[in-house]
């Protein structure tokens, strides 16, 4: 053992708490030596244990018909689609590493993502990103969009998998932290999945892929801790990443799962192999010897704490039936990959560490995981001041433009709104052939599985803006708007994953924050049956001059189509078909860009939304594409009915005629951005059919106008030629960023 004992200074250093410490003094009868407090220290803090998150993640629905693993019980969530296959997905952020190196940061966020599906025995077939930056008129915000973009772009175009979708969102508030979330799925057979545990005394224990290094050490630490101006000298603490080993890595892990031969298998991602270890260990209520000597290293000069803190990327820990040692290293020298035993499984449930003939450390493997000895919180929250001061906010206090159709300009040209080609571009969405979406564009991304009618829908989507000025309400916004993508795809809503980004838990305002969009997201799942399967918390997005970003809860949701022929896109397809507005029109600005941004009132609450006429809405889509009823459906979100009119018009290079509702203010109904709304187009001569159809639901519905030739008109005035709002729609990144 290290003779040098750490002192309450050092394990405050290394982010514990004084009674953490002696907690862990009473775990092990003894003070720790530096190794094992660097070991608790990684496991115990919010990044790997959750411990100020978990007392409220535990309220989320978790279970359904489908689920096969529940979240938290494996590398990512799990469902069950039919026929013998599963769908496994999750969304992770990477915000703290993208703050510093954008690059590396973000690609190496792609990476994560997808080795956690393929642990599971899934070929990853769809990827989208949830992005979230400052001033889009600062450089330094151009400098991170760029880093980020380009390395999730290059990252996920080299390992091969398709990027199907996202969402890009700008505002002060993440100047200093921008926010990173990955998603990935993948489809696995049902008899085929593998599993993150570790059992079987004497069972070999190997480390496989790539080297390990001292990139990445004390990442976890570092994603769990304010950024600051001396953040940077944490830039050790961002990993590297080689997509082409991660595509090796794939091909070897399916294989070596299919031969039969594995135990468990767990992704090596935050704290490196002291996480895979523990968490594989206490799983399976066993133990492990390890000796760090076999690990192979990129520096010679490692110390014990560091190889076990490494987050060096493309690794996996992974036990095998002892007896197929030679079988394994075989799969993995055909894939020209490392594969090096470092350990035995043992009946102790402790991990003891060797190296250089001497134990550096023997630590309980459950007292270092969430659910077994890691320290559970329940944090003071309190309401802000500013909620109360957005209630107030009157509609009546704000002018109704002169000039409509420079409002619609100034919208469609947002970086908020406008379009992200110049992101969309530098991903490749062809990938596997499977993306339906490509070139008949749906409120979700469609990727059809292969060798089958079936496909899956996936989104992710959160306006942190409603969730800042409303948590419980904008959380269950986001939910239902995931949803509803979902839904106007052709899709059926299943499961949902989550990646929380707030500020600091500490904060009782923040968490106040926090719990509120627990009770939200709760609400809105079990409403719709999409449970939780698992996700990401990730705290401390703030600085200690520019305060917490807004309330990020970002909904990764999981939607499957029955034959991918049913995809139903958002393009107006006929001049003449005709265009219907389906929910109800409120006199309503709140939360909206348009106010937001247009008139500069920063201070109103979350949109009007009401979760039943939400859920009824969603019911009568679906039967609607069921029936064949229409030939598009758009949600409106972001811009209201008048941004979502332009898209579906400029998706098809058509145009439309409308008409406004008189019955409330003309720009609450173009451009407020009232929930629960949907623009669909039918075709003339199923019209009395579809209003048959509509007048005996229970969903409100009204007649917009038409699909037209390549003009936008409101009220016979001529506000723009399609062409021109193309224009300012596809210019506004590019002048930014070009």
């Amino acid at each position: 053992m290290e003779q040098t004992l750490p002192t309450l200074q050092t394990a405050q250093d290394l982010g514990l708490l004084e009674e953490e410490f002696e907690r862990i003094q009473e775990i092990l009868g003894r003070v720790p030596n530096f190794t094992e407090l660097c070991i608790f220290s990684v496991m115990w803090s919010e990044h790997c244990s959750y411990k100020n998150s978990i007392v409220w993640l535990k309220k989320l629905p978790r279970d359904s018909d489908r689920m096969l693993a529940k979240a938290g019980e494996e590398n990512a969530g799990l469902v069950d689609i039919g026929d013998g296959l599963a769908c496994s997905f999750k969304i992770e952020s990477h915000n703290h590493p993208s703050a510093i190196e954008p690059y590396q940061g973000a690609a190496t966020g792609v990476g994560g993502i997808n080795r956690d599906i393929f642990t599971m025995g899934a070929r990853p077939i769809a990827q989208l990103n949830s992005l979230r930056f400052g001033d889009i008129k600062n450089e330094r915000t151009q400098w991170l969009l760029r880093g980020v973009v380009k390395g999730i772009g290059d990252y996920g175009n080299a390992f091969g998998i398709p990027t199907v979708g996202g969402e890009l969102f700008f505002d002060p508030c993440y100047q200093v932290n921008p926010l990173v979330n990955a998603f990935s799925a993948g489809i696995v057979e049902t008899d085929k999945v593998a599993s993150a545990i570790s059992y079987g005394v004497g069972n070999p224990v190997f480390i496989v892929g790539s080297a390990t290094g001292k990139d990445g050490i004390h990442g976890a630490a570092f994603a769990s801790k304010d950024i600051t101006e001396d953040s940077i000298k944490d830039l050790p603490a961002v990993q590297v990443g080689d997509p082409f080993q991660e595509k090796l890595l794939l091909e070897a892990t399916l294989e070596v799962i299919a031969s039969g031969h594995v135990i468990g298998i767990q992704d090596m991602g935050a704290a490196g192999i002291i996480c895979s270890t523990s968490e594989m260990s206490a799983k399976g209520e066993h133990g492990m010897e390890i000796w760090l000597d076999k690990v192979p290293l990129r520096q010679s000069d490692m110390l014990a704490w560091e190889i076990l803190l490494s987050e060096s990327q493309e690794r996996m820990l992974i036990v095998v039936e002892k007896g197929s040692e030679e079988e394994v290293k075989q799969i993995f020298e055909k894939w020209d990959l490392q594969c090096e035993q470092i350990g035995i499984v043992t009946d102790t449930e402790r991990l003891v560490f060797h190296q250089h003939g001497e134990v550096v450390a023997d630590v309980p493997a459950d007292d270092l995981v969430l659910g077994g000895g890691a320290p559970v919180y329940q944090r003071e929250y309190r309401e802000p001041a500013y909620y109360q001061e957005y209630q107030k906010f009157n509609i009546d206090d704000i002018p109704e433009p002169d000039d409509y159709a420079e409002v619609a300009k100034f919208l469609l040209s947002h970086p908020n709104i406008a379009s992200k080609q110049w992101v969309a571009q530098q991903y490749d969405s062809m990938i596997g052939t499977g993306t339906v979406t490509t070139n008949s564009p749906a409120d979700a991304g469609v990727v059809r599985i292969k060798g089958m009618d079936k496909a899956i829908a996936v989104t992710v989507d959160c306006n942190a803006r409603y969730v800042h000025a409303d948590p419980e309400i904008g959380c269950a916004i986001a939910v239902a708007e995931a949803a509803r993508n979902i839904v106007c795809s052709g899709g059926e809503p299943v499961a949902i994953t989550n990646c929380l980004n707030f500020g600091n838990p500490y904060d009782p305002e923040v968490y106040w924050q926090f719990v509120g969009a627990i009770k939200g997201m709760k609400k809105a799942c079990e409403k719709f049956g999409t449970p939780v399967t698992g996700g990401n918390v990730s705290f401390y997005n703030q600085s200690s001059d520019g305060g917490a970003v807004f309330p990020t809860p970002t909904i990764g949701m999981l939607g499957l189509l029955q034959n991918y022929r049913n995809k139903m896109t958002l393009a107006f397809q006929n001049e003449g078909d005709v265009i219907y507005l389906l929910g109800k029109s409120v006199n309503n600005i709140a939360g909206s860009e348009y106010l937001y941004s247009y008139h500069q009132v920063k201070k109103s609450p979350a949109p009007y939304f009401d979760l039943e006429e939400e859920y009824a809405l969603h019911r009568t889509v679906e039967e609607l594409i069921k029936q064949k009823m229409i030939v598009s459906a758009h949600d409106v979100s972001d811009g209201g009915l008048f941004i979502a009119l332009a898209e579906s018009a400029m998706a098809g290079n058509l145009g439309f005629k409308i008409q406004t509702d008189g019955k409330v203010r003309k720009d609450a109904f173009l451009f407020g951005e009232t929930q629960g709304r949907v623009i669909v187009s039918v075709s003339p001569s199923i019209q009395r059919r579809f209003i048959d159809f509509l007048s005996a639901s229970s969903s409100e519905f009204s007649l917009l106008g038409e699909v037209s030739k390549a003009e936008f008109v409101v009220n016979k005035d001529r506000w723009l030629k399609t062409e021109e709002a193309l224009t300012a729609y596809n210019s506004t990144l590019i002048s930014y960023l070009s």
